[in-house]
């Protein structure tokens, strides 16, 4: 037979589909004996019964597919991977060519493509565990985390700081220097700006998440911990605060980290991206768009507006307190603060009040949440001001001396005896 050729499969099929059609297999017992299902069994059988054996055969292909890649398009792409895309892996690489030179392949031409030409070796498969199902709605639950990297070449390393929600998978992200608890608070409060109040956090248990002390021998400590900054201000706004306990219950931030490793580090090459001032206004206003549009899905939204008597900024910010000084001063990192009257009240000596650190280095002074008013005095300006009380108290206070005498009855004004002497010890003048 011209134009087909035979296989094992095809001669397999023929027995089983022989015994079929006279009677001896039923059509179930031929599909569990080809492994195939039972209704493409029964197609078969149709094409047995109506061509025989040439039914069974596959034809050998006399003219390439229509959509065979051709060769002259073959080497343009691998000339743009050796060029500008050799450290692209598959996904990024198939969107930069249609994207930016119009060459729409499927992920897995693309891959043939360069395995073929020993641009690409495939990896092992590894063994898939099945990931925790999203949230149904955004804003029930958001992931936050931090990745050092050196996401720029040939600058240090330095912390992505990103948030994801579970649901849709809606991204904000900054780079900062160090992951400090000041750089977590900025990018809480700049999610919460743009998209709302959510209703549980899930992170680590890094020191500005949650204090966590160990007793050991020779020092005890106690069994509850005062509120991280974090904390308090979460708990301010009804947000709970959950804690993972392990990396990999984080999968989704983690994969995320992972992808933007991949992508984002290219992406701000191929910008000529040279330093991380530059890379945070490309990771706003380009990167994180563009990835939002892309990849967020379209759910139902459990985000509540901030309401108005809710100053994000304040409530997002360092606190502390302290005791206001008898003369109506508070210190706070090395700088004197001297309240000023307001609201009626005109000292707060002896009263505790709340010092807010803003973000941008701002401070300010609550009594009862509502804001007081200060100036801020020099060292020598305050030791000044303490001398002047002093003199003050010099000049006006006057100092009474007293004469103590003692009384006319007084033990110490009788004479005694010794012997036949007597003593007077004291001279009535």
């Amino acid at each position: 037979m011209k134009g087909y050729y035979v296989t094992e499969v095809e001669m397999r099929r023929y027995e089983v589909l022989h015994n079929v059609v006279n009677g001896i297999l039923t059509v179930k017992s031929a599909s569990e004996l080809l492994g195939l299902s039972y209704r493409q069994t029964l197609r078969l059988k149709e094409r047995f019964v109506l061509y025989g054996c040439e039914g069974l055969l596959r034809r050998t292909p006399s003219k390439p597919p229509h959509r065979t890649v051709s060769q002259e398009l073959k080497d343009r792409i691998i000339a743009l991977r050796k060029t500008l895309y050799y450290d692209f892996n598959i996904l990024h690489c198939t969107d930069k060519l249609s994207e930016c030179h119009g060459i729409n392949l499927s992920h897995e031409t693309l891959r043939q493509i360069l395995i073929t030409e020993n641009l690409h070796t495939p990896k092992t498969k590894r063994k898939v565990y099945r990931r925790r199902r999203r949230m149904p709605q955004s804003g029930l639950l958001v992931q936050m985390d931090s990745s050092e990297h050196r996401w720029i070449e040939g600058e240090e390393k330095w912390w992505l700081v990103a948030m994801i929600d579970d649901g849709d998978g809606y991204v904000y992200a900054e780079f900062h220097p160090k992951e400090t608890r000041r750089a977590n608070m900025e990018v809480i409060q700049a999610y919460i700006r743009t998209r709302g109040l959510l209703m549980a956090m899930y992170t680590d248990k890094a020191s500005h998440f949650k204090t966590t002390r160990h007793g050991g021998l020779h020092y005890t400590v106690s069994l509850e911990h005062e509120d991280t900054q974090i904390q308090r201000a979460l708990a301010e706004l009804g947000i709970e605060l959950i804690h993972a306990h392990s990396p990999q219950a984080k999968g989704r931030i983690e994969r995320l980290f992972r992808f933007f490793q991949y992508r984002l580090i290219k992406e701000m090459r191929l910008k000529g991206i040279k330093d991380y001032e530059t890379a945070n206004r490309f990771l706003t206003e380009e990167f994180l768009p563009w990835y939002n549009r892309t990849y967020t899905l379209s759910v139902a939204s459990h985000y509540k507006e901030l309401p108005e008597d809710i100053d994000l900024e304040e409530v997002v910010s360092i606190k502390h307190t302290r005791k206001v000084n008898k003369d109506n001063t508070i210190r706070y990192k090395g700088t004197i603060y001297q309240l000023l009257p307001v609201n009626g009240i005109r000292s707060f000596v002896n009263l505790w009040v709340e010092v807010c650190e803003l973000a941008d280095g701002r401070v300010r002074i609550l009594y009862e949440k509502k804001n007081i008013a200060y100036t801020i005095l020099t060292h020598e300006a305050y030791r000044f001001m303490k001398e002047e009380e002093i003199v003050n108290q010099r000049e006006y206070v006057s100092v009474i001396k007293r004469k103590n005498r003692p009384a006319e009855d007084h033990p110490w004004r009788r004479s005694w005896k010794r012997g036949n002497v007597t003593f007077q010890t004291w001279n009535k003048m």
